[in-house]
């Protein structure tokens, strides 16, 4: 196929390599399990460029989500529990996720009831904002739930 997109038949291998020869372009092999195989001819290093091109472009336009993790503890107090779940609000809002972990020290592993109380206000308190999308789980020491932001619609 030449580059204005017409076909130029079956050629011979080296027909077709003097046809991209007379025109200055390569030839390019672009189906290669076709019977004959499909070759074109075309400026090889201009598809490469506008290929890269076209991969800088799509990688702009995707974002990176991230993980961002507030910790606290079983006795964490009410004013400190806001606090922890504006910046949990601020992260949902920025598109990230946020991962909420309650780690239990020593004797208070006796009280992890506390620790699921916590995570279900916690919750509760950024219904509005937030999706659980997993479920309070215990890792050893540690409670913890992943919260993704609502989608919007």
């Amino acid at each position: 196929m030449s580059p204005e997109g017409e076909q130029l038949g079956i050629l011979q291998i080296a027909q077709a390599l003097e046809a991209a020869a007379q025109r200055g372009l390569d030839l390019v092999e672009v189906a290669p399990e076709a019977n004959p195989p499909v070759c074109r001819i075309m400026d090889f290093g201009k598809y490469k460029y506008q290929q890269a091109r076209r991969q800088k472009e799509a990688r702009k336009k995707q974002t990176i989500i991230q993980v961002k993790e507030v910790k606290m503890g079983p006795k964490t107090d009410a004013h400190d529990f806001e606090f922890k779940a504006k910046h949990v609000r601020r992260f949902l809002g920025e598109g990230h996720k946020a991962k909420v972990t309650v780690r239990f020290r020593g004797r208070e592993m006796a009280h992890t009831d506390l620790g699921w109380k916590m995570l279900q206000k916690m919750a509760a308190t950024l219904a509005d904002v937030a999706v659980i999308e997993h479920v309070p789980k215990m890792e050893g020491r540690m409670l913890t739930m992943l919260l993704s932001p609502k989608p919007h619609h």
